[in-house]
């Protein structure tokens, strides 16, 4: 379970790294028929998209609050149900989709990283 965990954790990080720095690099060309959120909000959200990224994979990596990773898949899980509703009142429900799914697998990394396969605490040497 914890191999498939790291695949989906990657897999998010790579998602989120590109959609975050999107929002937060790139000019926003927002077409005024829409109704989305304003340009600071957006650049806010590309923030934390980028780092719950970098929480998906960093503190396990370096070993450093592993406890950290279920949190920031919630916290993407959060942002995922907002995108999803945004979504689906601009666009429709079938667009509405790729961040359903996406919320989904966060969510499904939140809960395995703290009840199906936590990581467990390196144990100082002696």
């Amino acid at each position: 379970m914890s191999y498939i965990l790291w695949l989906i954790q990657s897999l998010l990080a790579v998602v989120f790294l590109f959609a975050g720095g999107v929002k937060l690099f790139l000019p926003l060309e927002i077409p005024p028929e829409h109704t989305m959120p304003p340009e600071w909000f957006l650049r806010f959200i590309g923030l934390a998209e980028v780092t719950g990224a970098l929480g998906l994979i960093l503190p396990a990596t370096l070993g450093i609050r592993p406890g950290l990773t279920p949190l920031a898949a919630a916290g993407l899980v959060v942002i995922m149900i907002g995108a999803t509703s945004l979504t689906a009142i601009n666009f429709g429900v079938s667009a509405a989709m790729f961040p359903f799914v996406t919320g989904l697998f966060a969510a499904l990394v939140a809960f395995g990283r703290w009840r199906l396969a936590p990581f467990r605490q390196r144990q100082p040497t002696p």
